[in-house]
C-alpha cells in the first residue's frame, strides 16, 4: 500500500501533516512551480522542527525547476538542500529537456554523494530512455513520476494504469522505491493502492483551496486512511502490465 507523502511549505504545515500520519515530508514552495524551492534557511528550521517533534519522519527537500542543462547550478542548489539535514533532495528532469541533458545529468547527480531521488516530470510521457538512465546507475533510493502543469489533470487521468504499472513494477525490480504525483486527488486514492507505489506525492488535495492554500491536517487523516485501504480482489492495472 503507498505511503503518503505530503508537500509543505512552512514548519506550522510540516507538524501538522506529520502529525496527521503523513510517512514522508516534502519541503517546497508549491506557488513556485512543480519542484518550488524553498529558501534553505527555512528547510533548516523545518528540519530542525521535525527531528524535534516527530524524529522518526524521513524529509525531503526540492531544489526548484531548473532545465537539466544547467547541470552545475543544479549541483550547487542540491548541496545547499542537502547541507540543510535533509533524508532526500529531489531534482526534477524537466519536460522538453533533451533526453541526452538529463542522463548527462543523472550520471552527475548519482555521483554527487547526496541521497537523490530523480523526479521525471511526465506530462506528455514517460520517456523509458531517462527511465533507464536513472536504473542503470543503481545510485538513487527512490524514482517519481511527477507533472509540471497541474491544470491538466492528475498523473492517473494523463497516463494509462498499465503504463504506470509498469513503471512502479520496473522501479522496484532494481531495488528502489517507485513514487507516483503529478496533481494526484483523493478520489485518485483507490486507484493508487491497486498500482501499488511504494509513495503517492500530494499537496493539492491536502488543501482546501488550491494548491498555493494552506495545508489542511484534516484531509491529510483522511487521505492516509484511504490509502491504507485494502486493494480490491482484483487489480486490472497490475493485470495489464
Amino acid at each position: 500500500m503507498p505511503r503518503m507523502l505530503a508537500s509543505v511549505r512552512s514548519v506550522h504545515e510540516a507538524l501538522a501533516a506529520a502529525g496527521a500520519g503523513a510517512h514522508f515530508i516534502d519541503l517546497k514552495e508549491p506557488a513556485a512551480g512543480a519542484l518550488g524551492a524553498l529558501p534553505p534557511r527555512r528547510i533548516a528550521r523545518i528540519v530542525q522542527a521535525l527531528r524535534a517533534l516527530q524524529p522518526g519522519v524521513p524529509i525531503s527537500g526540492t531544489i526548484g525547476d531548473v532545465p537539466a542543462a544547467r547541470g552545475d547550478e543544479i549541483l550547487r542548489r542540491v548541496a545547499a538542500v542537502a547541507a540543510c539535514g535533509v533524508d532526500y533532495v529531489k531534482v526534477g528532469i524537466a519536460p522538453g529537456t533533451g533526453t541526452d541533458d538529463g542522463a548527462r545529468l543523472l550520471e552527475r547527480l548519482a555521483c554527487c554523494g547526496a541521497a537523490i531521488v530523480p523526479v521525471l516530470l511526465a506530462d506528455d510521457g514517460i520517456d523509458e530512455r531517462l527511465v533507464d538512465a536513472a536504473l542503470g546507475t543503481g545510485r538513487f533510493p527512490a524514482l517519481m513520476l511527477d507533472t509540471a502543469d497541474k491544470r491538466r489533470g492528475s498523473l492517473l487521468q494523463r497516463h494509462p494504469a498499465a503504463a504506470l504499472a509498469a513503471f512502479v513494477a520496473r522501479v522496484q525490480s532494481r531495488g528502489s522505491l517507485a513514487g507516483l504525483s503529478g496533481a494526484l486527488r483523493a478520489a485518485d486514492a483507490p486507484a493508487l493502492v491497486a498500482l501499488g507505489p511504494d509513495f503517492a506525492g500530494f499537496r493539492g488535495a491536502l488543501c482546501a483551496g488550491d494548491r498555493a492554500g494552506a495545508l489542511d491536517a484534516g484531509r491529510v487523516r483522511a487521505l492516509v486512511g484511504r490509502l491504507s485501504a485494502r486493494p480490491a480482489a482484483t487489480a486490472p492495472a497490475r493485470a495489464a502490465a
